[in-house]
């Protein structure tokens, strides 16, 4: 299965109001595992931005006056979704947001759900977790994944985050990071507008591993090969000992 986990950043929280995506960021599973593939664009949104929302992303209309428009960005975006599954927090924010860029745009896609399914991880951690806190900081720390460097949210990193988070919730992981296997983050540990995106940890999902079993002929020429080792040894062979008790 190929899951595309995605998060935007916005202008404001109301896509009727005019409000505009400014930050999209998209991190590939495929069977579960982290593939290095990633889509990440800041952008202008030529309007303002609300306090509020600065408060909580940081990004500024100044910062950004530089970057793509959305409608720059379309064909690149839907090729990378083409398919998958959308991984979501708050599926309807995001979507509604990207579907009325879509439709602002006159992209012949007017709604994402024409070309991927959505999951939406904030109602599955209601349904996992009723009457609890399900945001993503509350994810994090229920299932011990570290979001130390979330100072304030960030579409790629938390895209990332939230790839962790539900890779926990259905079932674990045990991940091993490789530093430098997938370019850096900014030197503070963030991932600001010009900044590169964190290294991504190795994924292991409990695959079973295929038995291979030796045949008569290998165990054969396995006993002649001890045989040896006990001559050449004067019968100190290992393996010999621990055939006659495996529990030495």
């Amino acid at each position: 299965m190929r899951q595309i986990v995605l998060d935007t950043e916005t202008t404001g929280l109301e896509p009727e109001a005019g409000h505009r995506i400014i930050e999209i960021g998209c991190v590939e599973l495929v069977s579960r595992r982290f593939t290095g593939r990633r889509f990440h664009e800041y952008l202008n949104p030529e309007r303002d931005i609300d306090e509020g929302a600065v408060e909580v992303h940081g990004l500024t209309l100044e910062q950004l006056r530089d970057k793509p428009r959305f409608v720059d960005i379309v064909p690149e975006l839907l090729g990378f979704l083409d398919g998958a599954e959308l991984v979501i927090h708050n599926a309807p924010f995001d979507v509604g947001f990207i579907n009325h860029e879509l439709r602002r745009v006159g992209s012949e896609v007017e709604d994402i759900a024409q070309r991927c399914r959505i999951l939406d991880t904030l109602e599955m951690a209601r349904r996992l977790h009723p009457g609890q806190k399900n945001s993503l900081d509350a994810l994090c720390r229920r299932y011990e994944i570290d979001n130390s460097q979330r100072q304030l949210h960030g579409a790629l990193l938390d895209a990332e985050i939230l790839a962790d988070v539900y890779l926990a919730m259905t079932g674990g992981q045990v991940a091993l990071s490789l530093d430098g296997a997938q370019g850096g983050r900014t030197s503070d540990g963030g991932a600001g507008p010009g900044g590169a995106s964190p290294h991504r940890p190795v994924v292991r999902t409990g695959t079973p591993l295929r038995v291979v079993r030796a045949s008569e002929e290998e165990l054969a020429e396995h006993a002649r090969r001890l045989e040896a080792v006990a001559e050449a040894s004067g019968g100190r062979c290992v393996w010999h000992a621990l055939e006659r008790d495996p529990a030495d």
